[in-house]
């Protein structure tokens, strides 16, 4: 089983960030960052703010066969809250490809995410433990289109609903939610091209 490390939530972003000069992709690839970052340490909040998304953000999720769409602040926070409350925030490409462009951001990833099997339980999925972990990997593409201010303006997320695998996991591979936290508010606070944010 490939197990995803954490920390690769900024490893693409940071490589092409290496090697970028345009101003405005370096603009939203940092905003990308900060918010995968973000989202992962479950600080969520933070990404709501007016220096990171449009006042409307509009949000379209496919996955496991359901489509979601979300529209503003309150629906999207909403749908964040609920992530992180139930610890399932704990996510990021074990592999990934990321293009960049004016209008934003192409995606292709190899995701695993980090699952209480009682969860899964509850989603449908046919586990054997209910207080193991499990490790849901699947290949996502993903868009994300930002406005002349390099703020977000939505995801637009699809799944390959039949690359779904889903594996009992060491307890001793686990990330939990707060050890995620750990290790990535160092790579948020670092900033490390901080002399070229807007």
């Amino acid at each position: 089983m490939d197990v995803f490390d954490v920390r690769n939530v900024v490893k693409e972003p940071d490589a092409l960030l290496a090697v970028t000069e345009n101003p405005r992709h370096r603009a939203i690839l940092l905003n990308f960052r900060r918010h995968a970052l973000l989202e992962v340490t479950g600080r969520w909040r933070d990404i709501l703010q007016p220096d990171m998304v449009v006042d409307e953000p509009y949000y379209r999720i496919n996955e496991n066969g359901a489509s979601l769409h979300l529209r503003g602040k309150e629906e999207i926070g909403g749908f964040y809250a609920g992530i992180t409350d139930a610890g399932l925030n704990v996510f990021g490409p074990i592999s990934e490809n990321i293009a960049v462009a004016d209008w934003g951001l192409a995606i292709e990833s190899y995701f695993g995410n980090h699952v209480p099997g009682r969860v899964l339980a509850e989603q449908g999925e046919e586990i054997d433990d209910l207080d193991a972990h499990y490790q849901l990997t699947h290949y996502m593409a993903s868009f994300w289109p930002y406005d002349a201010d390099a703020r977000l303006i939505g995801e637009h997320i699809y799944e390959d609903v039949a690359s779904r695998r889903i594996e009992k996991m060491d307890p001793a591979d686990v990330i939990t939610p707060a050890r995620s936290r750990e290790l990535l508010t160092p790579l948020l606070e670092a900033q490390p091209w901080a002399d070229s944010m807007r």
